[in-house]
């Protein structure tokens, strides 16, 4: 009896261990297509079609297509960018000539003459007009793309005109037109350099050097300074109120005008309170 029970559980056992591994010896395999797919790593654009056999398919015709515009492409993006890196290059000529400039215009803060101070800055005026005929010429390579990289000159040009504008003031007392300043910096026929928008930005950084020249120039005993500067403010600002300015740059800056205006009028009220402007009156207050 003992020898039967014996051979019914190696029997049970046999028979478990064949149903959980069927084939315990049998190599494991894989499709041809697997294989092929796991053979190496596609380029990009390419695309492999693997059929039955393991063969690979030739390229698609789009391929071609796709590389061929995207070589494009790539020639202009570094046309582009070596052509931004030249222009990038004359704005920080123009910037460091406009550094020269503005030093040179602080020693109207000094009291010194005013001729004295003109001279002096006038010389970079050469440079500029030099450095502006010289972008004329880059922007020549790109036609009908001048919006495009103006943003690369745009700010040195803002602070060029706010520096003419201040120089015009201080020799005629009147306002620098956009043509004068064009005029200033050679003008090239058929390429704005200096646009519109960078002319009035300019006018409006102007405005923020008067409050300054207008406080100095009564500590130095010209008290008449003060109602030629106010008169002049307020009619340049009147004159940006008739533009419909939205909440842009532009916008900014002029409402920075009304602070630098309030500055100059209550330094006027305060020479004209205490008599101290030519027969009571200032020349700006004569003019009306």
């Amino acid at each position: 009896m003992k020898s039967a029970f014996r051979s019914a559980i190696c029997a049970t056992l046999t028979f478990s261990l064949r149903s959980l591994n069927p084939t315990p010896t049998a190599p494991l395999s894989f499709s041809p297509r697997y294989v092929a797919c796991f053979a190496g790593k596609p380029s990009p654009f390419t695309s492999m079609a693997i059929g039955e056999s393991g063969s690979v398919a030739p390229p698609s015709p789009t391929v071609h297509t796709l590389e061929k515009q995207f070589e494009e492409f790539r020639h202009q993006l570094d046309d582009s960018g070596s052509l931004r890196e030249r222009i990038r290059s004359v704005a920080l000529e123009i910037e460091s000539a406009t550094r020269l400039m503005q030093s040179s215009l602080l020693l109207i803060h000094q009291s010194r003459p005013i001729p004295e101070v003109l001279e002096k800055a006038k010389g970079q005026i050469v440079v500029l007009r030099e450095l502006f005929s010289k972008l004329a010429e880059i922007i020549r390579e790109c036609p009908g793309q001048y919006y495009r990289y103006h943003g690369d000159w745009r700010t040195e040009t803002q602070t060029v005109v706010s520096l003419l504008a201040f120089m015009h003031w201080l020799e005629t007392e009147s306002l620098l037109l956009h043509a004068e300043a064009e005029e200033k910096l050679g003008h090239v026929s058929g390429y704005v350099l200096i646009s519109r928008f960078c002319s009035d930005a300019g006018i409006c950084f102007m405005s923020n050097d008067l409050p300054r020249y207008v406080v100095n120039q009564v500590t130095a005993g010209d008290y008449d300074c003060p109602g030629k500067v106010l008169k002049f403010l307020t009619d340049l600002h009147s004159a940006f109120r008739m533009l419909n300015l939205r909440n842009d740059f532009l916008r900014k800056k002029f409402d920075g005008m009304k602070y630098d205006l309030r500055k100059v009028e209550e330094v006027h009220y305060d020479v004209k309170i205490r008599g101290l402007a030519t027969n009571g009156k200032s020349k700006g207050e004569q003019g009306d």
